[in-house]
């Protein structure tokens, strides 16, 4: 691999894989519901895994959609499992029961992300447009704890929860989570369109990750993350990240349900088929790639002072408002 000061790895550390755009659930903020793609058999399926296997890709985590709506999810996970790749997945927890989770735990997953939103049932029940949603979330982490599954918690910042962050972290300690995610509002799909109702001001999402930052340092029987690159603007960051601004592109790529590539789920720019094109001229000679990686400070990110730490900030948040992959994320506050 190259080194980090390139910003060019020989293959991406993680493919995030959308097996299906099908899901039980509605939710607000999604960015994927309205999305329709052909999915691929299992046999292509394990083609791709051998692929990522030669290119020594070492992680994929399955999203979507819900992934427990294939019902080959757990032998795809298998099949890579015991190629050595590292498996995880991001559920809505609706399908996930005891039996469930032991299935889960045979398949060799190393971790499940279960999603949400809300410490408050009827909130979440809200938010995911899912009667019942919060009882069967909270459920499934049980589940996955009694098999001895690794658990994660993904909760998506909004303008309904930013508030509250702290209760879902006593929340995910209740049920002996070992990670919570608290994501970045990204603008992409429903997103976009209930933007105006979800989404913060940039000096509200400042505010946030300075008090957010700090209860991080402060803890230390919760590990939390976050992937939102525009805070690398802020004295209380203290990450070493690999790279610089969005990892999308450069430690991470998307695959849709049909082998498309894209940068990200959050970009909807299609790079090549990892099924019919040459990967690694995909990687290494994509434009959209490579405008990714070599991206050019736009509009105030002009001589700006920190503009070498965050890059600009999310790229997907900004291709989402501006169309144009270098702009300046709407959420920047400086």
């Amino acid at each position: 691999m190259a080194d980090a000061i390139t910003e060019q790895f020989s293959a991406p550390l993680t493919f995030n894989w959308t097996l299906s755009y099908q899901c039980n659930f509605v939710c607000s903020h999604c960015y994927s519901r309205d999305e329709v793609a052909e999915e691929l058999p299992t046999e292509k399926i394990k083609q791709i895994v051998d692929l990522l296997v030669k290119q020594q890709v070492p992680f994929i985590n399955f999203g979507g959609g819900e992934p427990l709506i294939r019902k080959d999810l757990l032998e795809v996970t298998r099949y890579a499992s015991d190629q050595g790749l590292n498996v995880s997945m991001n559920s809505n927890g609706w399908l996930l029961d005891h039996a469930t989770a032991q299935q889960i735990k045979a398949a060799g997953f190393k971790s499940v992300g279960i999603s949400i939103d809300s410490a408050d049932g009827a909130s979440h029940d809200d938010f995911r447009n899912k009667n019942g949603s919060f009882a069967r979330a909270t459920a499934a982490l049980d589940a996955l704890h009694a098999v001895g599954v690794k658990t994660t918690m993904s909760s998506v910042i909004s303008r309904f929860n930013f508030k509250d962050f702290h209760a879902l972290l006593d929340l995910a300690r209740k049920h002996q989570v070992t990670q919570v995610y608290l994501h970045n509002f990204k603008c992409s799909g429903r997103g976009f369109k209930n933007r105006e109702d979800l989404d913060l001001t940039p000096q509200e999402w400042k505010d946030f990750y300075v008090e957010a930052l700090q209860v991080k340092n402060d803890t230390d029987d919760l590990l939390i993350s976050f992937d939102d690159p525009v805070i690398a603007s802020l004295p209380g960051y203290e990450e070493n990240p690999l790279v610089k601004g969005s990892s999308c592109g450069k430690l991470s790529l998307h695959l849709r349900p049909n082998g498309d590539i894209t940068p990200c789920g959050f970009i909807p720019l299609v790079v090549g088929n990892i099924l019919t094109d040459d990967f690694e001229e995909l990687w290494y000679n994509s434009p959209v790639l490579n405008h990714m990686r070599n991206k050019e400070a736009k509009g105030k990110c002009q001589g700006c002072g920190v503009y070498q730490d965050c890059l600009g900030g999310c790229t997907a948040r900004a291709f989402a408002t501006t169309g144009d992959l270098s702009e300046p994320d709407p959420h920047c506050w400086k």
